[in-house]
């Protein structure tokens, strides 16, 4: 092989590497972890109007719960 075809792969696996990098580290970001969060129990928090407070309450403290685990945030 000559060095062309040398850096040329070099570049590649570089850029590469440097691309994974900076998309984990914007995906694994706090403000797009809670997005994510958001979306996924977004669902959760619609107010059925045939479901009793009693119902309501359990339901949205289940979805809080979920909530605070997928962000991370410890329960106790």
């Amino acid at each position: 092989m000559n060095k062309f075809t040398m850096a040329k792969i070099i570049i590649v696996f570089s850029s590469l590497s440097y691309l994974s990098i900076s998309f984990l580290r914007n995906y694994n970001s706090p403000e797009n972890i809670e997005k994510r969060c958001i979306l996924k129990f977004e669902n959760d928090f619609k107010n059925n109007l045939e479901t009793s407070n009693e119902e309501w309450n359990q339901i949205l403290d289940i979805a809080d719960n979920n909530y605070l685990k997928c962000i991370g945030i410890p329960q106790y």
